[in-house]
């Protein structure tokens, strides 16, 4: 009998562990748990710049040891720092400022319902660009992903205690922002750049953004005011070394627009953590519309499994490859 230590057994299930479908859950979860944390470091006191600081330090901190060790520590070339720098500020700094600045005024399940939004622009920039697109299927999956965002956003726009037309309106840049860094992180690729260090350089750029809209808006680094949000600040590192090495190896294997929807999972998953941990209501529709986005999450997935993408290893061209 064939054990699981077995080498084909434990490849298939390395296999599946790294498969698409099975990132895109990690990741979109991961990612879901940044809302409701970011909300508590708010609440504290915590400014949007010194929060997200504290991402991306504890994403490239928790990847430095992991480098060293496997030999891969050293200057990255032209090549890999111009891609850091433009994707931490399109994908990680914009995004995250806009984000943990609407938070406080639209709340942490709504902020995150943003997020996914980001899938449909995504398909539309690819289509522009030429990259693979999902089959019918994939598409399904994101057309009833963005029923139950509009869904959700009706529900929550209409009700007197949410956000005005203002935040609604600055909260739409997200997926923009979201969808551009998507696609171009696919395009732009180095070749033969592992995942881990694409994503240390980035934290490690946008560390040094943050650093340096801290210094020009408050004049110091307000380390302290982290004190009062100690837990979730714990929380938060922890949540941020898990996240990015498990964000560049999902847009290595699948793609903008598979990786886009890391949005649906993570507006799901910040609705649930936001009203259990924090107390917030929503109301009967804005489930509906959470549970029409796990519909389209679910079909997302069978699309994966269905196209054979599941223990199919990414291509030596890169992350993403040109329609013909």
């Amino acid at each position: 009998m064939q054990t699981i230590s077995g080498t084909p057994v434990a490849g298939r299930w390395a296999a599946v562990a790294q498969s698409p479908s099975v990132l895109l859950v990690v990741t979109g979860t991961l990612i879901g748990l940044n809302f409701p944390l970011g909300k508590l470091g708010g609440q504290a006191g915590v400014s949007p710049a010194m929060w997200a600081l504290l991402i991306s330090f504890g994403a490239s901190a928790a990847l430095l040891p992991v480098l060293w060790l496997r030999g891969r520590l050293r200057w990255p070339s032209v090549r890999i720092l111009r891609y850091s720098v433009i994707s931490s500020l399109v994908s990680f700094v914009g995004p995250n400022l806009l984000l943990f600045s609407v938070m406080p005024h639209a709340g942490a399940g709504y902020t995150g319902l943003m997020f996914a939004l980001s899938p449909v622009v995504t398909v539309l920039f690819a289509g522009l660009c030429r990259l693979r697109t999902p089959g019918r299927l994939g598409l399904l999956g994101v057309a009833v992903g963005l029923v139950g965002a509009v869904v959700v956003n009706v529900s929550r726009g209409g009700d007197a205690a949410g956000p005005s037309a203002y935040w609604l309106m600055l909260a739409l840049l997200i997926p923009v922002s979201l969808a551009g860094g998507n696609v171009y992180r696919t395009l732009a690729w180095p070749p033969d750049a592992a995942p881990n260090v694409l994503a240390f350089w980035g934290q490690v750029c946008s560390s040094v953004v943050f650093v340096a809209v801290l210094m020009a808006t408050e004049g110091r680094i307000p380390v302290a005011d982290v004190v009062p949000a100690g837990g979730a600040a714990v929380g938060q590192l922890v949540v941020a070394a898990m996240t990015f090495p498990a964000v560049f190896r999902l847009q290595q294997r699948g793609g903008p627009v598979l990786f886009s929807q890391i949005g649906y999972v993570a507006a799901a998953v910040g609705l649930i953590v936001a009203t259990i941990a924090l107390g917030e209501r929503y109301a009967t529709l804005t489930w509906v519309g959470a549970g029409v986005i796990g519909a389209g999450i679910g079909i997302t997935v069978l699309s994966q499994w269905r196209d054979g993408r599941v223990l199919t290893a990414p291509s030596a061209a890169g992350p993403g490859s040109v329609r013909s």
